[in-house]
């Protein structure tokens, strides 16, 4: 039924823009132009001359004949480069795949070929990784090299070096923001928990709304100084490119995560906040007292991948840094849940804190809903602590669906809702508590490890009968693939053995870091029995 609010209102130009994270560098270049953007060893960017190479980079590409729906993959470390692509290839309406450093060739070039990239740009540390993945790809991308003087050199394997491409383009180039808000942004691909991993695509109104609630839900002020622990190529660095472009922030680049140069780097440009897994941080506690030394300003760190444990918490307090803890999936873009923290707490004693800081907390603001709920009713648990169910997430930043996998996207968003795999509690105040992962993921130093792809390869052995793979608790990496095998009768073969194997088919932090020979558990109809071998493993109290 028309009403009068239903006419002669109609969306303009003058009163609607698709919501668009390129609008964000656009906006900081035009009213900060000479605050610093981004500081890499002797380089040092300012908002406008960032905003200029974005600009030169999306005109290259575009000369080149990409645009809207090609894909531009890139093997990158954090560098100026990074940043620029999170611009510069959306400028150009092209889809920015930040690929994994430390993925295997035979990864690589599935994503490369999967994707169809037309464009990779790559940094010559990675060369004799890119080459093998590029002798696999049945049709060769135009390749552009990044020579960084702050790494280490490598071959040249590309058409042309990045700093000649982006020279011949436009600083001033007419980028258009796209059509629909809806525009794929950005591919990223998961670990794969059966098969080849799965292409997770973004969309520009994500991605905005991520970009602000990372600055509305961790409390950021303006000019925050940023330190880039977080690999970019993790869920674009959990949306922190585009952050700090709103932020009008600084991005200090770290090609390695190496405690010694991230608290140099913390002394020296007066670093506010910084991203990782468990293990970053546990590197700047258990560092020597005198790298802390004239560090003085409060730092504050967000923690993700696993719950920060308590001598985390703990440490974490000990040398001043403030820690919070948020919770996401690649499907999420990041982060989409924070454990937002009462004043009452504060009053608490450490076990209590941590307790309560340790959860996986609540929705972000620009997500529309996080809940527990039965899988098989849709139907939330009770908040007593005790009830299992999956954890599910609905709203803007929930992914557009995987590429070119139309069933495993119905699967994901069945009733309505995304449903994350995790399975965990809610609390009587209404915070997410992860109990346990249903989908067979082990997730270690912030990498996503298919537990049954680590069984495939040692499957593969001639020796083995019958392999489960769980996590277990890891002080370093918070968890850590653990390997039950049993042999074949008359074979044998040793853990070191088997450690080889891996290392020739995996990633080299896929590979388990202990192995049991025992005859494993199964049902009557011959079904290991996991949930047992977790129990012997410990892997609750890896998320615990």
């Amino acid at each position: 039924m028309s009403h009068a609010y239903a006419s002669d209102l109609d969306r303009n130009p003058a009163n609607y823009a698709a919501l668009t994270p390129l609008s964000l560098i656009a906006r900081t270049a035009e009213i900060w132009p000479a605050h610093p953007s981004v500081v890499h060893g002797a380089r040092r960017y300012t908002w406008a001359e960032t905003y200029a190479r974005c600009r030169r980079l999306a005109s290259a590409l575009a000369r080149r004949g990409i645009g809207p729906g090609d894909t531009v993959a890139v093997m990158l470390a954090n560098t100026p480069e990074m940043v620029e692509v999170h611009f510069g290839v959306p400028m150009a309406g092209a889809v920015l795949n930040t690929l994994n450093t430390r993925l295997d060739a035979e990864a690589l070039a599935f994503m490369l070929g999967h994707g169809e990239a037309k464009v990779l740009l790559t940094d010559t540390e990675f060369a004799p990784l890119v080459a093998a993945a590029l002798a696999k790809v049945a049709v060769r991308p135009y390749v552009v090299d990044i020579a960084d003087m702050e790494g280490p050199g490598g071959e040249l394997l590309g058409d042309v070096d990045y700093e000649t491409f982006i020279a011949e383009g436009d600083p001033e180039f007419a980028w258009q923001p796209p059509a629909d808000e809806w525009q794929a942004i950005a591919l990223n691909y998961t670990s794969g928990t059966t098969g080849n991993p799965k292409g997770v695509v973004y969309h520009h109104r994500g991605a905005y709304l991520n970009a602000l609630s990372n600055i509305i839900d961790w409390g950021m002020p303006r000019h925050s100084v940023y330190l880039w622990t977080l690999p970019m190529f993790h869920c674009n660095g959990w949306c922190f490119p585009w952050t700090m472009a709103a932020n009008a922030g600084t991005n200090v680049c770290l090609r390695r995560v190496e405690a010694k140069a991230m608290l140099d780097a913390i002394r020296e440009h007066r670093v506010t906040h910084y991203c990782g897994a468990p293990i970053v941080h546990s590197m700047l506690i258990n560092a020597p007292d005198a790298w802390r030394q004239g560090i003085g300003h409060q730092v504050s760190g967000l923690v993700a991948a696993a719950a920060p444990p308590a001598a985390m918490i703990e440490g974490m307090e000990r040398i001043g840094f403030d820690i919070t803890h948020v919770y996401g999936l690649t499907e999420t873009y990041g982060p989409a849940s924070v454990c937002a923290k009462h004043a009452a707490w504060s009053v608490l004693d450490i076990g209590s804190r941590t307790e309560r800081n340790g959860r996986q907390g609540v929705r972000y603001t620009v997500e529309e809903g996080m809940t527990v709920m039965d899988p098989e009713t849709m139907t939330p648990v009770p908040r007593d602590g005790e009830t299992m169910g999956e954890i599910m997430f609905r709203g803007n930043i929930t992914m557009k669906g995987y590429l070119k996998n139309p069933k495993a996207t119905a699967e994901a968003f069945a009733g309505g809702w995304f449903h994350s795999g995790d399975l965990a509690v809610l609390q009587p105040d209404g915070y997410v508590k992860i109990k346990d992962r249903s989908k067979d993921v082990i997730i270690s130093g912030g990498e996503n490890i298919s537990s049954i792809e680590v069984e495939d390869v040692l499957y593969r052995h001639p020796a083995v009968l019958a392999v489960a793979v769980v996590a277990q608790p890891d002080a370093k990496w918070g968890e850590t693939p653990r390997a039950f095998v049993e042999l074949k009768p008359g074979s044998s073969v040793t853990s070191d053995e088997l450690n080889a194997h891996c290392r020739a088919h995996l990633a080299s932090y896929k590979v388990p870091k202990g192995y049991e020979f025992c005859e494993l558990p199964k049902t009557s109809t011959g079904k290991i029995q996991k949930f047992v071998l977790r129990e012997r493993a410990r892997s609750s109290s890896a998320i615990e």
